[in-house]
C-alpha cells in the first residue's frame, strides 16, 4: 500500500535540514544577543491548560489526546498537543514563581494546529518565541519587535514591514461604533481584512448581527488606517492612553534601529489573550502572509498564578520564512559541513585511512571515511559528489610511505599532493566554487 506522511506534516531530508538549521541558529544567536535565555516545555499540556486561551476559533484547532482506558473509548481527552509556546510559558511562570523578574526567555520548538494546510501553513510547524515576563515598560515591547526586526535582517530580508496596533485602541474603535458588547465578533472579522477585503469583512459583520450604522462608523474611523494622527482625531480622548503608548513605542523602536514599522489600525490579532500593543511582520510580495507576530498579554499568566504578571513577546514562524527563502535562492551554500571523504585505496590501507580520519577529527575538521569496499576510487568520488563533499583524500602506498596525502578537489577537479602536516589547511580553505 502507498505510504504517506500525515496531512499537513513533512519530512526534512538532509539537504533541507541544513537550510532550516542555519535559519534557526541565526534566530537563536539574535535572541541571545538580546539577553534571552533558552527554555524547553513538553509537547503535551493538560487540556484545561490550553482551552479558553485562544478564542473560539483557536480552541477548535487544538489537537486533543484521548484519555487512556474507558475514558478514551468514550471520546474523552485529558491532554493536548501545544497550540503555541506562550501558554506553556505562562504555566511555567505560575509553577516557578521564584524566578527573578524580568525573565527573558526564548524557545524554538514545534507546535501543532488542526488547520487547513496551504502554502506556508502546516499542521506541525516550528515557532521561535522570545518573551519578557515581569515588565510593564514599553521598552520591553520595543525589544521584542526590534529582536524580530534584526533577525529578519540577519537572514537577508530587506523588504519586510512590521504592522503595529494596540488592543485598547481597537476597543476604543469598537466603542466608537457603538458595539462594545460585540467586541470579540468585530475584532475577529476585522482581523481578516487583509485576506477577505472590506466587502468580505462587512458581510461577516452583518452576518454576526452588527448594525449597518455601526459598520459605517467603523469604516469611517479606519478610513486612513496607517495615519495615527487621523485615527486619534476620530476617537478623541477615549483613545488617549493607547495612542500615547503607541507614540512612545514608535520612538523606542526608532532608538533601537527598527525602522520598518508602520501603524496599522486594522491589525487585530486573533488570539484572545492580548492586552496592549500587538504586531505582525509581513514580507512584501512574499505570498505567505504573516511571518512573525506577537504582543503584550498582561492577563495570561495571572490566569494560572492568581496574581497579575505583565508579559510581552514575539514569535517568528520559520516555515513561511523558509518558503520565501527557498523561492528567492537565499539558502544557497547551506550544505553538509563535511570537508572531505577519506577514501580507502585498498584493504591494506584501511588502518592508515582510519588514522588520518582520527587525526582530522581531532583537529575539529568534519570528515567521513569510505564505508564500502576499498579499491574503486571512482565509486568513492561519485559518492562524495552526491553528498556535496568538496574534497576526496587518497592514501595509497606511496602517500603512506612519504607522509603525504593526495587531495582531489571535487568541485574544480584539481588534484595535488600535500604533506600530511599541511592537510588541514588545504581542505579548510574557504571560497570553493558553488556546485550547480
Amino acid at each position: 500500500m502507498p505510504v504517506f506522511a500525515a496531512k499537513g506534516t513533512r519530512d526534512f531530508l538532509p539537504a533541507a535540514m541544513y537550510g532550516r538549521l542555519r535559519v534557526i541558529q541565526t534566530i537563536r544567536d539574535v535572541y541571545a544577543t538580546f539577553g534571552f535565555e533558552p527554555l524547553e516545555t513538553p509537547a503535551m499540556e493538560r487540556v484545561d491548560t490550553l482551552m479558553g486561551k485562544y478564542g473560539d476559533e483557536g480552541d477548535r484547532l487544538i489537537f486533543k489526546i484521548l484519555e487512556r482506558g474507558e475514558g478514551g473509548r468514550e471520546g474523552k481527552a485529558d491532554l493536548a498537543l501545544r497550540y503555541d509556546l506562550t501558554v506553556p510559558l505562562a504555566r511555567v511562570m505560575a509553577m516557578n514563581q521564584g524566578l527573578p523578574l524580568p525573565f527573558k526567555r526564548y524557545q524554538i520548538a514545534p507546535v501543532w494546529r488542526a488547520d487547513r494546510p496551504q502554502k506556508g501553513r502546516f499542521r506541525e510547524f516550528y515557532q521561535c518565541d522570545g518573551d519578557i515576563v515581569g515588565s510593564k515598560s514599553l521598552v520591553a515591547d520595543a525589544e521584542c519587535i526590534a529582536m524580530a526586526h534584526l533577525a529578519l535582517e540577519k537572514l537577508g530580508f530587506d523588504d519586510f514591514v512590521v504592522h503595529l496596533n494596540h488592543r485598547a485602541l481597537l476597543s476604543a474603535i469598537v466603542a466608537a461604533a457603538g458595539v462594545s458588547d460585540h467586541e470579540s465578533d468585530v475584532l475577529v472579522a476585522v482581523d481578516k481584512l487583509d485576506k477577505i477585503g472590506q466587502d468580505g469583512v462587512t458581510k461577516e459583520l452583518q452576518e454576526r448581527g452588527i448594525p449597518d450604522a455601526s459598520i459605517a462608523r467603523l469604516w469611517a474611523v479606519l478610513a486612513a488606517p496607517n495615519n495615527l494622527d487621523r485615527v486619534a482625531a476620530e476617537l478623541g480622548a477615549d483613545a488617549a492612553g493607547p495612542i500615547a503608548e503607541l507614540r512612545t513605542l514608535l520612538e523606542h523602536l526608532a532608538d533601537l534601529g527598527a525602522h520598518r514599522v508602520v501603524f496599522d489600525a486594522t491589525l487585530a490579532r486573533g488570539l484572545g489573550y492580548y492586552t496592549g500593543a500587538v504586531y505582525e511582520v509581513k514580507i512584501t510580495n512574499g505570498g505567505v502572509g504573516t511571518v512573525a507576530a506577537g504582543g503584550r498579554y498582561d492577563g495570561l499568566i495571572g490566569m494560572f498564578s492568581g496574581k497579575p504578571v505583565p508579559a510581552v513577546g514575539i514569535s517568528i514562524g520559520i516555515e513561511r520564512l523558509l518558503v520565501v527563502m527557498e523561492e528567492r535562492g537565499m539558502l544557497a551554500g547551506a550544505g553538509t559541513p563535511v570537508r572531505a571523504l577519506v577514501t580507502v585505496f585498498s584493504p591494506d590501507t584501511v588502518h592508515a585511512a582510519l588514522d588520518l580520519t582520527r587525526s582530522l577529527r581531532g583537529a575539529g575538521i568534519a570528515v567521513e571515511t569510505w564505508l564500502g569496499e576499498g579499491g574503486n576510487l571512482g565509486k568513492q568520488f561519485k559518492y562524495a559528489n552526491q553528498r556535496s563533499i568538496p574534497y576526496a583524500l587518497v592514501l595509497g602506498p606511496d602517500e603512506v610511505a612519504n607522509g603525504t596525502v593526495a587531495v582531489k578537489n571535487l568541485v574544480t577537479g584539481v588534484q595535488q599532493v600535500v604533506p600530511r602536516a599541511e592537510l588541514g589547511a588545504a581542505i579548510s580553505e574557504p571560497g570553493l566554487p558553488a556546485r550547480a
